[in-house]
């Protein structure tokens, strides 16, 4: 194959982000999507540029899948814990994912602001919830309370919710394309259920200690 055909077939290289807080957020080009690829882990938030989809893997977290309807501009989180007792004071200073952003009542004013920089207006904001799974084995079904969490928020707040997947026994893979609102979700077998469950339980574990820098269902 000559240098020019190779060069020719070569993923697109992600255009720069337009928001410097999300130089973290791990890029790429997905062939089977055909677009940027954005994905996150437990405390990431991120607003997408045109065209990007964002992706990530959910075992208790939950993950927003919030835009703005008519604009079509959006992001996602993907928070651990439903609130921060402090109220985000943790993260003054950190602007970007951060320890207070593994909490949701952080991680969903910090997605919504951004939007609204952008933007958006909160009257056309339309919301997608996903995950909550009870996936690690303890006393306390932390997906269980992220879910109350996130029904409580958004009822309180008055957003229009407009699709969500969340409770069971299952991980989840969720995809959103904010320009259309498309949501992809897919449960994952009891292979992956282990290997979520294992880094969700690393990251419990060093949050407590330190601040942390098969089918498709559409809905």
């Amino acid at each position: 194959m000559s240098d020019a055909t190779a060069q020719g077939r070569r993923a697109p290289h992600p255009a720069p982000v337009s928001n410097p807080h999300f130089t973290h957020i791990h890029r790429r080009h997905d062939p089977a999507l055909g677009a940027t690829l954005a994905t996150l882990h437990p405390g990431d938030f991120y607003v997408a540029e045109p065209g990007e989809w964002i992706g990530t893997v959910l075992g208790s977290c939950v993950s927003a899948c919030v835009r703005d309807a008519r604009l079509g501009i959006g992001g996602m989180n993907h928070f651990m814990l439903p609130m921060d007792s402090i109220e985000g004071g943790t993260w003054i200073g950190s602007p970007s994912a951060s320890a207070a952003t593994r909490f949701g009542n952080v991680a969903m004013e910090r997605l919504i602001n951004e939007i609204l920089k952008r933007g958006g207006q909160r009257a056309q904001l339309e919301f997608k919830l996903v995950g909550g799974g009870k996936v690690l084995d303890a006393l306390t079904d932390i997906g269980a309370r992220n879910i109350q969490f996130v029904r409580d928020y958004v009822l309180t707040e008055g957003f229009r919710v407009v699709g969500e997947d969340l409770g069971d026994l299952y991980p989840r893979k969720v995809l959103f394309e904010p320009a259309t609102g498309s949501a992809r979700v897919k449960k994952l077998a009891r292979a992956a259920r282990t290997a979520v469950v294992a880094d969700e339980a690393r990251y419990l574990q060093r949050i407590d200690h330190a601040p942390v820098a098969g089918d498709i269902e559409l809905f």
